[in-house]
């Protein structure tokens, strides 16, 4: 049985109190136990950062990412065990879990890339004045972050917090906090203590301290968009900084033009089923030619046949669990909405799972009413309603007629027509004949527009934004 403890100013804590992480693949299995942090863990943790903070915030840029680079030494040595028990906690599939402790670790190298910039300074000649303007740490930031994909989500904001000149509270999803624990435990001993602190535990404990606490200068927040309301409201009365990634309710337009092969037809199933459908960036709505409307149901279902779904240890499984048994009974309920409403829904696949786990197998659901909440809502979860349209101009407005604007994709063999028409869509990241994760350029900004969030992760933006801007200006 696994256990983890908090991580606070360079030292591992052990709680009186822990709460269990339940295996999605088997109901009521239970990981391990995590410690929870009482308001005074917590407390202490914001001390240990504030303390940190002046002599980290001292560092060059360029010092701080060599120290932050460093500590991530010793981490091969025990990722096959850190892998296995993300699959574990999470669901998921343990070729993924591998991936997400690589992603990992690649944000921070590309991370450090952008630091030294931020040891320049822009120049305004005089006359009337030479001015300076610096951009200088914040301070304190908190971290939260979802299950989905745990690590690598954390390194879209942790390692350019860190080499802004700020430290660090992290708090890991309470159902998945076990490898990110273990993880972060050997950035922590590598670094100077109060820098990075870790808390797992009830959000109603922690969080009016790590998100409501004035010292707290920066929040940067992963979730729903309920959560991220929540999030709001706390930093409120401290006008505390907040950086909100809040999912989506993601398009893909199919042109008639697009070359649908099967290695087409492979990405547009990974980019809708990866990880079970639980990806804020997913395909959550395939907009298709009339024309072609067959021919695109025919191809995805004929690349669903062969899914597996069962533990994600298994060797022979391609699709996991859900996270919760309550997520997976939503997306069940909002396949029933649509057949309750006359809605053909296809499903394919094999369950080689024992029943009792978090498993669904994943579905087409053919033309639904625009107004369902299959088309409205985002799924989360291995349930695509496939939509018609008849031109161009329609695909459009339904695609952005929708509460979020993360991310969305065209689907095209002539790239400026496919250019055209993503110029049109209203989300911060549109994808080109591919869609998820998969297609993420590391190097730019990623957020989104609407409810989808506030501000941007990654890129030199997603650093910069963990700073303040000072401006110094001389009479000249």
């Amino acid at each position: 049985m696994i256990s983890t403890p908090l991580l606070i100013d360079g030292e591992e804590r052990a709680t009186a109190a822990t709460f269990p992480v339940y295996d999605p693949a088997h109901a009521g299995a239970i990981v391990g136990y995590a410690a929870a942090a009482s308001a005074a863990d917590a407390q202490d943790a914001l001390r240990a950062a504030q303390q940190a903070w002046p002599a980290w915030a001292a560092l060059s840029a360029a010092e701080r990412a060599a120290i932050v680079l460093k500590s991530l030494d010793g981490l091969d040595t025990d990722a096959d065990e850190r892998a296995d028990i993300l699959s574990r906690e999470n669901g998921k599939v343990r070729f993924e879990a591998g991936i997400d402790l690589h992603v990992f670790v690649g944000r921070f190298h590309q991370a450090a890339e952008f630091a030294p910039a931020l040891d320049e300074t822009e120049q305004i000649a005089g006359p009337p004045f030479s001015t300076t303007i610096a951009k200088v740490p914040a301070g304190v930031v908190t971290i939260i972050y979802p299950f989905n994909w745990p690590l690598a989500i954390l390194a879209a904001s942790l390692p350019y917090a860190l080499m802004a000149g700020n430290t660090v509270i992290v708090k890991p999803p309470p159902t998945t906090p076990l490898s990110s624990v273990r993880t972060l435990a050997h950035l922590v001993r590598a670094l100077p203590p109060g820098v990075l602190n870790v808390v797992t535990g009830p959000d109603e404990v922690i969080g009016p301290v790590v998100v409501g606490d004035p010292r707290v200068r920066h929040v940067c927040f992963t979730g729903s968009v309920g959560g991220g309301r929540r999030i709001m409201a706390m930093a409120a009365p401290n006008l505390t900084n907040v950086t909100l990634e809040l999912g989506g309710n993601d398009p893909a337009i199919i042109l008639p033009d697009a070359d649908l092969d099967e290695a087409a037809f492979g990405r547009l199933s990974f980019a809708t089923f990866m990880t079970s459908g639980q990806v804020c960036m997913a395909i959550k709505r395939l907009y298709v030619p009339r024309a072609r409307y067959g021919e695109v149901v025919d191809g995805l279902r004929a690349g669903l046949e062969g899914t597996r779904v069962g533990p994600g240890l298994d060797p022979g499984t391609t699709m996991g669990p859900l996270n919760t048994a309550r997520q997976r009974d939503y997306v069940a309920g909002l396949c029933e909405e649509a057949r309750a409403a006359g809605t053909e829904v296809l499903t394919a696949g094999e369950l080689t799972g024992e029943s009792d786990g978090n498993y669904l197998l994943p579905s087409l659901v053919l033309d639904p009413a625009r107004g369902l909440k299959i088309v409205t809502e985002e799924q989360f979860g291995p349930a695509l309603p496939v939509i018609p349209y008849d031109d161009e101009a329609e695909a459009v407005a339904m695609a952005n007629d929708t509460w979020s604007g993360l991310c969305s994709s065209v689907w095209s063999a002539d790239t400026e027509h496919a250019m055209r028409v993503a110029r049109q869509l209203r989300t911060g990241v549109t994808f080109f004949n591919n869609h998820n994760a998969t297609a993420v350029d590391e190097r730019a900004p990623f957020g989104g527009f609407n409810q989808s969030g506030i501000g941007r992760e990654l890129g030199r933006q997603g650093m910069v934004d963990f700073t303040e801007t000072h401006v110094m200006s001389v009479p000249s």
